[in-house]
């Protein structure tokens, strides 16, 4: 698992420094890794969402596939759409003292949610501050991020943090739902019924209690778990391996959204980790996108920075989502969407907002900082905000750094 996680880092290097043309090299790399999964565990340093290793080749191509994010655009918005109640603001929170010997520290983490919400809502106390965005009826989702395992999980502490303040506002535990893709990930990185008691925990894809994908009949558990009546069309066929399958849903040139979006929850509280993706990041929407819909491997050579945003341009998750809570107590800024551990880091930061796209550039910037800083890249690379601009069109949320209000706790 080491040996491949070294070989498909230097791929991801080499992508984003130069060009696209080894893309066939990173499948190649993606078929022995699928079928290491097959003869054991998922593992802890390289997440079975390595196919997301290509998130920059988009902006090297002008023969974008076809998509139907029309469609989404002429859907009505709602009150609840992005980007919220608080447009263009957002609030950072800095604690030094919030990870103690590499631990985040659940009642700091606590400490800088609730002053956070306090000062993105204006609210004197925390009860008002979360029923801006959510009440008793609703089913609250929170969609966190345990791609890269154990070493760079949504902490639990501020997983914990959300869970209580939430409970502080009258919401219960019945009504509260910890998600993600891939419900292997989430029982690997300790987001178990046994840890959050009265709470279910789920994912769209699947296995049963012996480690299988397929029913008796051959069809994946998955199968059942995609809403077919909502997707996302893009112009590009995927075509998969059956290592790869069950961690896609199905093939084609539909990707269709989770139920767990679709029929399941009533609000999204997004949960994403302040960490790179290249020269980018990938942290609120990209979380959102690739978190919530089948057949992504496609979807990563021709279509990274824009199923970034026009995924959650879609109903499910742009009338849905009210929050976005970026857990930066603990991050990257190199090797990023997988942990490595000589570029994980402390950033000692929070950062609160409604608006996906504000928070994302935000985030941004502190990312590409600490790059500059550690010697990853002498300067921003154009292109590295598409996505955040192509969302900013979408009406989506603001891309525009002039424009955004910045409060620091």
């Amino acid at each position: 698992m080491v040996y491949f996680s070294a070989k498909i880092n230097k791929i991801r290097y080499l992508c984003v420094k130069n060009s696209y043309h080894i893309f066939s090299k990173i499948k190649m790399y993606r078929r022995k890794f699928f079928k290491s999964l097959s003869a054991g565990s998922l593992g802890l340093l390289i997440p079975s969402t390595v196919k997301a290793v290509q998130p920059v080749v988009s902006l090297f191509r002008d023969d974008t596939p076809a998509t139907n994010i029309a469609e989404a655009q002429a859907i009505p918005r709602t009150k609840n759409s992005m980007p919220g109640k608080y447009p263009a603001k957002v609030v950072k929170s800095v604690r030094p003292d919030c990870v103690a010997d590499g631990k985040p520290d659940p009642e700091v983490a606590y400490d800088m949610l609730k002053s956070s919400m306090l000062q993105l809502t204006g609210e004197e106390n925390i009860r008002d501050a979360w029923l801006q965005f959510v009440d008793t009826n609703d089913i609250i989702g929170l969609k966190v991020n345990p791609v890269a395992g154990k070493m760079l999980a949504t902490s639990h502490a501020v997983t914990q943090a959300v869970i209580s303040q939430l409970e502080e506002a009258g919401i219960s535990r019945a009504n509260m739902v910890i998600w993600d893709r891939r419900e292997m990930q989430l029982h690997e990185t300790g987001y178990t019924e046994e840890n959050y008691p009265g709470i279910k925990i789920t994912g769209t894809e699947c296995e049963d209690a012996n480690g299988g994908y397929y029913t008796p009949e051959g069809k994946l558990y998955s199968e059942d778990r995609v809403d077919k009546n909502h997707y996302f069309y893009a112009d590009v066929d995927g075509q998969y391996d059956d290592e790869t399958m069950p961690f896609m849903v199905n093939g084609g040139k539909y990707s269709y959204f989770s139920k767990i979006c679709t029929q399941q929850v009533t609000k999204i509280i997004n949960l994403p980790i302040l960490k790179n993706a290249g020269a980018s990041v990938t942290l609120c929407m990209k979380n959102l996108a690739f978190g919530a819909i089948s057949n992504t491997g496609r979807l990563h050579e021709k279509l990274w920075m824009e199923t970034c945003a026009y995924a959650c341009a879609f109903p499910p998750l742009r009338d849905k989502t009210v929050l976005n809570i970026v857990d930066g107590l603990i991050g990257c800024f190199d090797g990023g969407p997988a942990a490595n551990p000589q570029f994980i880091c402390e950033y000692n930061t929070l950062l609160v907002g409604t608006d996906p796209v504000a928070v994302d550039r935000i985030g941004y910037e502190i990312v590409i900082a600490r790059r500059i800083e550690e010697g990853r890249q002498t300067e921003e690379r154009p292109g590295s905000t598409k996505f955040m601009e192509l969302a900013q069109e979408l009406q989506l949320g603001v891309a525009d750094r002039n424009r955004i209000e910045l409060i620091v706790v």
